[in-house]
C-alpha cells in the first residue's frame, strides 16, 4: 500500500550520502516501526563490523542505507526483526547517475539558460577557434539568431599529429571575449587537468570528447569542481560505460553532468560515425541526466546535420550542440560538418517548431548587439 513512497525513498538514498559509492544494501521499516526498533536494528548491523547504517526517514516508513562491508549481513538474521518488512542489495553499477535513485530529471542552469527541462539548449558555434575574425563573426550570427551557448574549441584533439591542434590559451582568451561580447555562456574541450585553472576562469561548461571519456583521472578531477560538465559518448563505448563515466564526476562531488550522444563507430562508411538517437529515451529511462545530440561529429557531413537535428529533437534530446563556420570551406577543422550561419537559422526556426509539437521550448537569446552584418 506505500509502494510509491517506498520507491521514491529509495530513489533518494544516493544523493542523500556523501559516501562515495552510495549504499550497497537497504533495510526497508514497516510503517509501524518506532525508532527504539530502528535503532536496535541500526546498532545489530553496526555491530557486525566495518558497516555505516545512516536512517532515511520518510512520511510512511523509514529505510536504513548501509555502507560498508555488507557482506558479513545474514539477510534471514535481519528479517527477523518483527518490525523490518524487506532488505535489499543496491546492486546497480552506476548510482548517483541513475534514475532510480534520483526521479526527478537534473536541470543544469549555466547563467540562465536552463539544460535538461522543459525548455532545449542550442550551442551553436565553430569547431575550432581560428582568430579573433572568425570567431567574433560566428559568435555574432549564432547569438542574432537565437542561440543560447556558444561552443568554440581551443584544445583540439586530432588523428593526424600534423593536423590543426588548435590554438591553445589564446583561443580560450577569444572564445571568452566573443562569449562575453554577445552574452552567450562558452563551452569548450579539455584535454588535460594541467589546463584546469585556465577552463576555470574562461570557460562556461566544460567539454569532455569522445577521446577522454574514460580518462578516468581527468574525469575525477572534474568531480571537484561544480562548473557543468558536457561529457560525449566514446565512439566504441556502450550506454553503461557513459553513465559509469559520468559515475566518475558524479562521485566526487560535482552533480553537474551533461550527457552527450555524438555517435559511435560501426562498420558502415557512408558517415563519419552512426547516430545512435536510440541511446537518448534509453539514457533518459535509466538516467536523470540531461542528454544533448552532437549532430556534426555524428555524421561528418554538413547535409545531414538538419534531419538528424529534427530527430535528435523528436526522440528528446535536451539539446544540441552544433558546428557553424562562415567559410567552411576554409575551416581548418572539420569544414565538411560545418553549416553556415544562414542554414544555421533557417534550421532554428525549424526546429522550433519540432519541440513545441513535443511540448517543448527553444528560447530565442538573440542579443540586441548580435545583429549580423
Amino acid at each position: 500500500m506505500y509502494q510509491a513512497s517506498f520507491i521514491l525513498y529509495i530513489y533518494q538514498l544516493s544523493a542523500y550520502t556523501k559516501i562515495k559509492g552510495g549504499f550497497k544494501m537497504v533495510i526497508i521499516f514497516k510503517p509501524s516501526a518506532s525508532k527504539q526498533e530502528i535503532l536496535k536494528v541500526k546498532t545489530y548491523v553496526e555491530s557486525l563490523g566495518n558497516i555505516t547504517a545512516q536512517p532515511i526517514e520518510g512520511q510512511s516508513t523509514t529505510i536504513l542505507g548501509l555502507v560498508g562491508d555488507t557482506a558479513s549481513i545474514d539477510a534471514e538474521a535481519i528479517n527477523l526483526y518483527d518490525c523490518v518488512d524487506r532488505i535489499m542489495k543496491v546492486a546497480e553499477a552506476y548510482k548517483k547517475a541513475n534514475r532510480k535513485f534520483h526521479p526527478d530529471n537534473t536541470v543544469i542552469d549555466v547563467r540562465g539558460r536552463k539544460i535538461g527541462g522543459n525548455e532545449i539548449a542550442i550551442i551553436a558555434g565553430p569547431c575550432s577557434v581560428e582568430s579573433q575574425e572568425q570567431i567574433d563573426e560566428v559568435a555574432g550570427k549564432v547569438c542574432a539568431y537565437g542561440a543560447g551557448l556558444l561552443r568554440g574549441g581551443a584544445y583540439k584533439p586530432r588523428t593526424s599529429p600534423y593536423a590543426f591542434q588548435g590554438m591553445g590559451p589564446q583561443g580560450l582568451e577569444l572564445l571568452y571575449a566573443a562569449g562575453k561580447k554577445y552574452d552567450m555562456p562558452v563551452v569548450s574541450e579539455i584535454m588535460h587537468p594541467n589546463h584546469l585553472d585556465i577552463f576555470l576562469e574562461k570557460v562556461d561548461i566544460i567539454q569532455v570528447g569522445a577521446r577522454n571519456m574514460q580518462n578516468f583521472e581527468l574525469l575525477k578531477e572534474l568531480g571537484r569542481i561544480q562548473k557543468p560538465i558536457l561529457l560525449k559518448r566514446g565512439f566504441a563505448a556502450t550506454i553503461e560505460e557513459l553513465l559509469m563515466s559520468a559515475e566518475y564526476i558524479l562521485a566526487e562531488g560535482n552533480p553537474n553532468v551533461i550527457l552527450c550522444e555524438r555517435g559511435i563507430r560501426t562498420f558502415e562508411p557512408s558517415t563519419r560515425n552512426s547516430l545512435d538517437l536510440s541511446s537518448i529515451p534509453i539514457i533518459k529511462r535509466n538516467s536523470h541526466l540531461p542528454v544533448i545530440v552532437d549532430p556534426s561529429h555524428a555524421t561528418g557531413l554538413w547535409w545531414m546535420v538538419e534531419p538528424m537535428s529534427k530527430a535528435a529533437i523528436a526522440a528528446g534530446a535536451d539539446g544540441l550542440i552544433i558546428e557553424v563556420h562562415n567559410n567552411p570551406q576554409m575551416a581548418k577543422c572539420d569544414g565538411q560538418q560545418s553549416i553556415t550561419p544562414a542554414s544555421f537559422e533557417e534550421l532554428l526556426k525549424k526546429l522550433c517548431v519540432i519541440a513545441q509539437v513535443e511540448g517543448r521550448e527553444i528560447k530565442n537569446w538573440a542579443a540586441p548587439t548580435g545583429t549580423p552584418q
